[in-house]
C-alpha cells in the first residue's frame, strides 16, 4: 500500500483492489478505493466507472483514507454527469460521510459547486433523504450555513425551500443561518428565514440577528425583527450589550430610531453595572444618539446609581467639548453642572484636572455654573490645579487658572497661594533636575579632562627629536631653540593645566552647591 499525499488517497498498487476490509463513517463495510475508480472520479469518466460496477457493484462504496467515496471526489472536481450516474447506480452514496463530517452535498457547497449542489439537493429530496440534507459537518455547519457564508444566494434559497428545518440549526460557534445572513446583509435570505416560525436567530458570543442588523446599520432588517421578534432587543451578548447599547456605541442613529419607535422603554436600559445609555453616548461623543433618546425618553437616566457619575462627567473626562456644549444647551440636562459624583466632584472639577481651557470655558459660560462647590476634600474646582501642577509650565494650565480667577475674583487670595505653592514646587523640581543634569555633565567632562591631562603630561616627557647626549648638555631637548618646538611646549603646557583645572572644577561640582551648578552650566553651554 502506498500513500498519495497530494490527494490524500490510499490505494493499492497491486492488485487494483485491496483485500483489506474497513468500515466507512456511514457504516458500510468497504474496500480501500482502487486506482481506476479514483481516476474515473477525478476525470468524470462514467464509462470506466460503469465497467467496474458491472464487475463489482460494491466498488462504489470504497473510500479514501479520509472516508471520501467516488461521489465526494467527483463532486470536488465538478463532474455533474458522473455524479448523476453514480447515484443512479447506488443512491446510498448520497448518505456517505467522510472524516470531515461532510456528505457529498456538503462537499459540493463548500467547494463552490453550486450547480452540482443543486442537483444533489434535488436527488436527496426525491429519495426522501431529509437527514442527508440536514447533516452538519464537524464544525456544526449544515449546507445552508455554508451556502450563506459563501454568498451562494440562489442555492441558499433552494435549500430553504427544500428543507426549512435547516434554519433551526446552529454551528459550534452558536451561529444560525439567519445570523449569518444578517451579518452578510442578505436581506432576501433573511426575510425568507424570518417567516419560518422555528428558525433560529442566535449568533456567536450570545449575539442575535438584531445585533447583526445594528452592526450593519440596516434599519429595514431591524424593523422587520422588531415586528416579528421584539424580544431580541433586550437580549444581552456575552459582554452585556443589548442591540441598543451597540447602536449607541456605534452611532447607528437610524437603527436606534427604529428600536425606540417600536419600544420606547428601550431608552431606559442600562449595562450590567448600571451605566445608562446617555453615559455610553457621552463616552463616544455621539450627540445625535442622545438627541434621539431624549426625543422618545425625555427623562432618560443620565447617571449611575453607585458613584453618581453623569454623562456630563463622562463627556468632560473623554474630552468631547461639543458634547458638553450640547448638554449645557439642553434644558433637561443643564442641572448636571451641579451634580457631584461619589468623590464630591462636579464636572468642572474634572475639566480643571484635564487642564482643558476650551472645556473649562464652555462650562464657565453656562450661567448656572457654581464655581464654589467643594468636593469631599473641601476643595473647590480651582484646587484641582494643584493636582496637575506638573503642567504648570504649560499655556493650558495658566489659561485655565486665569479663567477660574476671572470667574471667581473673590478667591484671588487662594489662587495667589496656589500660584506660590506651585511655583515653589516647580522651582524645587527644576533645581533637582539641574543637579541631575549637571552631575551627568561633570562626570562626562571630568573623564575627558583627565584623559587629556594624561596625554599632555605624557607628551611633555616624550619630546619630538629626543634629548641631547653631548657632554655639558645632556638631557636637553634637541629642538629646544626651534620656534615650532617652543610653540608645542607652550601649547602642551596650557592643555595640561586646563585639563587639570576642569577636573578640579568637576570635583567641586559634586558638592551640589546650586549656585555653583547654575554658574557651571552657564559657562559650559
Amino acid at each position: 500500500m502506498r500513500d498519495m499525499s497530494e490527494e490524500s488517497y490510499v490505494i493499492m498498487s497491486q492488485p487494483e483492489e485491496s483485500d483489506t476490509d474497513d468500515t466507512s463513517s456511514s457504516g458500510y463495510a468497504v474496500h480501500t478505493i482502487n486506482r481506476r475508480l479514483m481516476e474515473a472520479a477525478k476525470t468524470g469518466d462514467s464509462r470506466a466507472m460503469r465497467d467496474m460496477t458491472a464487475l463489482d457493484p460494491d466498488v462504489l462504496l470504497q473510500t479514501t483514507k479520509y472516508g471520501s467515496n467516488c461521489l465526494h471526489i467527483s463532486t470536488i472536481h465538478g463532474h455533474l454527469g458522473f455524479c448523476k450516474d453514480v447515484v443512479a447506480l447506488n443512491r446510498s452514496v448520497l448518505a456517505a460521510v467522510n472524516s470531515y463530517g461532510e456528505t457529498p452535498l456538503l462537499t459540493a457547497v463548500t467547494t463552490g459547486r453550486t450547480a452540482l449542489a443543486s442537483e444533489l439537493l434535488r436527488l436527496c429530496s426525491e429519495f426522501g433523504l431529509s437527514e442527508v440534507i440536514l447533516k452538519q459537518d464537524d464544525g456544526g455547519c449544515n449546507a445552508l450555513h455554508h451556502a450563506i457564508r459563501g454568498a451562494y444566494k440562489d442555492l441558499a434559497m433552494e435549500l430553504i425551500d427544500a428543507e426549512p428545518t435547516l434554519s433551526q440549526a446552529v454551528n459550534k460557534n452558536n451561529e444560525s443561518p439567519m445570523f449569518i445572513a444578517v451579518m452578510r446583509d442578505f436581506a432576501d435570505i433573511f426575510e425568507k428565514l424570518l417567516v419560518i416560525p422555528d428558525s433560529s436567530d442566535a449568533g456567536c458570543r450570545r449575539h442575535n440577528a438584531l445585533h447583526g442588523a445594528v452592526r450593519n446599520g440596516n434599519s429595514a432588517i431591524a424593523r422587520r425583527i422588531m415586528e416579528k421578534r421584539p424580544w431580541l432587543a433586550k437580549q444581552r451578548s456575552e459582554d452585556g450589550q443589548t442591540p441598543m447599547h451597540q447602536a449607541v456605541l456605534c452611532n447607528k442613529v437610524c437603527v436606534l430610531r427604529v428600536l425606540l419607535e417600536h419600544d420606547c422603554s428601550l431608552g431606559y436600559v442600562t449595562t450590567n453595572n448600571g451605566t445608562p445609555l446617555l453615559i455610553s453616548a457621552a463616552f463616544r461623543g455621539h450627540i445625535g444618539i442622545v438627541q434621539e433618546i431624549l426625543s422618545y425618553c425625555p427623562d432618560a437616566p443620565y447617571s449611575t446609581n453607585e458613584d453618581g457619575w453623569t454623562c456630563l462627567h463622562q463627556a468632560v473626562n473623554a474630552g468631547h467639548t461639543e458634547f458638553v456644549k450640547f448638554i449645557l444647551s439642553t434644558p433637561q440636562l443643564r442641572k448636571l453642572t451641579s451634580i457631584r459624583d461619589s468623590n464630591g466632584k462636579t464636572a468642572l472639577h474634572y475639566a480643571v484636572m484635564k487642564c482643558n481651557p476650551k472645556m473649562v470655558a464652555a462650562l464657565l459660560s453656562h450661567r448656572g455654573i457654581d464655581v464654589t462647590m467643594l468636593d469631599n476634600s473641601s476643595g473647590p474646582p480651582n484646587s484641582q490645579l494643584r493636582v496637575v501642577s506638573d503642567d504648570a509650565k504649560t499655556l493650558n494650565w495658566n489659561e485655565v487658572s486665569m479663567l477660574l480667577l476671572e470667574a471667581d475674583p473673590q478667591d484671588a487670595s487662594s489662587m495667589h497661594n496656589l500660584y506660590m505653592e506651585v511655583k515653589d514646587k516647580v522651582t524645587k523640581e527644576a533645581r533637582l533636575n539641574a543637579m541631575s543634569l549637571t552631575q551627568t555633565y561633570t562626570t562626562n567632562t571630568s573623564l575627558v579632562a583627565i584623559l587629556i591631562a594624561t596625554i599632555t603630561f605624557a607628551a611633555a616627557f616624550t619630546l619630538p627629536g629626543g634629548y641631547k647626549t653631548d657632554a655639558g648638555s645632556e638631557g636637553l631637548p634637541v629642538m629646544a631653540k626651534k620656534f615650532a618646538f617652543q610653540v608645542f611646549l607652550v601649547s602642551d603646557t596650557l592643555a595640561m593645566c586646563s585639563s587639570f583645572s576642569v577636573a578640579f572644577i568637576c570635583i567641586i561640582a559634586k558638592w551640589e552647591d546650586l549656585q555653583f551648578l547654575i554658574h557651571y552650566r552657564t559657562i559650559t553651554y
